[in-house]
């Protein structure tokens, strides 16, 4: 064997260092996978509820405390994890029924979203959507308050994917940073060609935290519309919102009053369910305050995310 070059102590012991150090290194155990899919699950599985409490006069009830709240789901009290009750800014996606039934309406059903756009306050931010036979952005999310100019070029046709276009609201309100969004619908509730099924269109408004107000825009009772009425319901309902029976008039100006304040005047809590299993199962939420004589109204749950 060849005698190996001298070298000083000083160098040797700069070389044995970094020996070490090198197979420390390559020793190590690498991160667990599982740590970051923990922090994965945690994050998503917060659950955000906004809340609306009007006393017996129908008025907002204000300066209430995380303490005058409780929370249960699936019977089981949960612990809060954040509270807001200051007036913040919502996002609002509105879904313009255009399809065949809405004909003699569409001109109404336009001046509904205008109306609901000119309420706005300045941080306030929505979309427009059109849906019959297919859903169609008309507008993107913006503080602008004119509805935009393609909206007066469009005719009703088709029929009526009002389940997709929930889906789609949902989807993209989902993406937003803020905590309060909203769905307003505009239809005859008239639901006859989506993909996505009624109850799947709620899930998904739910998941995104959704809150969807629903105006029915049908002209006359009947068994059809008595159907459709009862989808508008559900999904205002189940949602925490609010069903509008009022298609035009004062009415309606005043339901879209209502809806903008309301969405500023909420309470908006989250907590992180104490039963953490990701089963796909629906979760019920139920929300009490100490206040006698309120009116409480929020989602009803929503569906537990599902371990791949």
């Amino acid at each position: 064997m060849p005698d190996l070059p001298h070298q000083s102590p000083s160098r040797a012991r700069i070389l044995s260092a970094v020996l070490i150090c090198f197979a420390f290194v390559l020793l190590s155990p690498s991160p667990a996978k599982n740590q970051d899919d923990e922090v994965y699950r945690v994050n998503t599985d917060l659950v955000l509820v906004n809340i609306t409490v009007l006393d017996a006069q129908g008025k907002f009830v204000k300066k209430l405390k995380p303490a005058d709240f409780s929370v249960m789901e699936n019977g089981q009290a949960q612990t809060v994890s954040s509270f807001t009750a200051q007036e913040t800014p919502f996002a609002a996606a509105i879904l313009l029924d255009t399809s065949g039934s809405m004909e003699s309406r569409l001109s109404l059903g336009r001046s509904a979203a205008i109306r609901f756009l000119d309420g706005l306050r300045p941080e306030d931010v929505a979309s427009v959507y059109r849906f019959d036979t297919k859903v169609e952005r008309l507008q993107d999310f913006s503080s602008a308050r004119d509805l935009s100019p393609v909206a007066y070029g469009i005719r009703t046709r088709g029929m009526t994917v009002l389940n997709d276009a929930v889906v789609r609201a949902a989807e993209e309100l989902a993406k937003r940073t803020e905590k309060r969004r909203a769905i307003v619908v505009l239809s005859d509730g008239g639901e006859n060609s989506s993909s996505a099924s009624s109850g799947k269109a709620l899930e998904k408004a739910l998941a995104a935290g959704a809150t969807i107000y629903a105006v029915n825009m049908a002209s006359h009772d009947g068994p059809r519309n008595n159907q459709a009425a009862g989808i508008l319901r559900e999904f205002a309902n189940k949602s925490g919102g609010l069903y509008v029976d009022t298609p035009g008039g004062q009415g309606l100006r005043d339901s879209f009053a209502g809806i903008v304040a309301e969405l500023g005047q909420q309470y908006t809590l989250a907590y992180r369910p104490s039963n953490r299993t990701r089963d796909g199962s629906w979760r019920a939420i139920d929300v009490k305050v100490s206040r006698p004589d309120v009116v409480v109204r929020t989602r009803k749950g929503y569906r537990a995310p599902k371990s791949r």
